[in-house]
């Protein structure tokens, strides 16, 4: 029985002492394959994709919302009282400039001015023969001026007479399409009364706002393409003319371009959304936006030579959803990773993904 025990207490020590001996070989053996497999993780190639940069078009937009407005537009008012006569228009018609739209009854003006119209020639007759016995010193100069005077109240008389006719009639101002009439004939209406509306939509002017940081760098003469809501066609724009202040209530600055609307088919008072173009640079040295990484104090690129991945800082231009300018760090030719950015580290080997073999000659080692 004690023979036994003894020979337990000695397997257990001799176990003991193999596994002191043996247990740093085993651990050290496992970090030195962990490294091992580190080192073949860092020395496999990671795959990506290039472009070769050139030069090229860069326009920087500002997006926004606008209001397509009339390029002229009136309400249609009569100067006097009175009851209307007549109404030439149709409703939605296109009218010329200059053309009677409504007219009110004037039958005692043009009384008034019949009246006057015969005075005026009895007056110039009682003149006239004024005149010759002025010559003949049968008069006095004092009487012949009353008279005179009495002549030249009368032809003022006639002439105010004529301006209240005109103001019996509604003419056009300028060529455009009348809208709905909101009286009809035998209406008794004053100089608040609305006739109809008349607009000019060929042009069509879109009113948006900017950002006053844009105030500096928007001209007139500026290109702008618009979109009506719900639909994808797209229309060509001018700027035209800008407020001379930013609104101090919005921190905004108002802006007014023009359509020529050829066809008629836009309307005034639609919901428009607006991509301003702010500059552009027909030189550009560009890349793609993914291609660009933030960091501290600026930015970084990837770029591809002789096989292994270069981090290379960069200072960028203008900026758009598409596309980034690069200023310096970059040049023409030089070989800029787009796609496979995130695994990439300075110096890492890299393989290529590229269909054309003339690229790929140039871009691997």
């Amino acid at each position: 029985m004690k023979k036994g025990l003894k020979f337990v207490i000695w397997g257990g020590v001799i176990l003991l002492l193999l596994i002191i001996i043996l247990l740093p070989k085993v651990i050290q053996g496992r970090k030195d394959s962990g490294a091992k497999q580190k080192k073949a993780v860092l020395q496999q190639a990671a795959r990506v994709k290039v472009m070769v940069l050139k030069t090229g078009m860069i326009r920087e937009h500002l997006k926004t919302t606008g209001t397509l407005l009339a390029d002229e537009e009136v309400d249609l008012t009569f100067e006097g009282v009175g009851k209307i006569e007549t109404i030439y228009f149709r409703e939605g018609s296109r009218v010329k400039k200059g053309e009677i739209l409504a007219k009110l009854n004037d039958e005692e003006l043009q009384a008034q001015l019949v009246k006057l119209n015969l005075q005026n020639n009895l007056l110039q007759e009682r003149v006239n023969r004024q005149k010759v016995l002025l010559e003949r010193e049968a008069i006095s100069q004092e009487s012949y001026d009353q008279l005179m005077t009495e002549l030249q109240s009368n032809e003022a008389e006639i002439k105010l007479i004529r301006v209240l006719i005109d103001k019996t009639e509604i003419k056009a101002p300028f060529d455009g399409i009348i809208g709905l009439r909101y009286v009809s004939e035998g209406a008794y209406v004053s100089q608040d009364t609305r006739i109809a509306r008349l607009m000019k939509i060929q042009p069509l002017k879109i009113e948006f706002a900017v950002p006053e940081r844009y105030a500096g760098v928007i001209k007139v003469g500026n290109e702008l393409s618009f979109h009506l809501d719900n639909s994808t066609e797209e229309y060509m724009a001018r700027v035209y003319a800008m407020e001379p202040s930013v609104d101090p209530d919005t921190r905004t600055m108002t802006l007014r371009a023009l359509y020529p609307n050829n066809d008629s088919r836009l309307h005034p008072g639609r919901f428009v959304s607006v991509l301003l173009i702010i500059r552009e640079k027909n030189d550009a040295l560009q890349v793609p936006t993914e291609a660009i990484i933030p960091e501290l104090g600026g930015e970084k690129v990837f770029t591809v030579v002789n096989g292994r991945a270069a981090s290379i800082p960069v200072i960028i231009g203008m900026r758009t959803p598409e596309a980034v300018e690069i200023t310096s760090g970059l040049h023409p030719g030089d070989s800029v990773v787009i796609s496979g950015i995130m695994q990439l580290r300075a110096d890492m080997p890299v393989t290529v993904l590229v269909e054309d073999s003339v690229v790929a000659q140039k871009l691997l080692p």
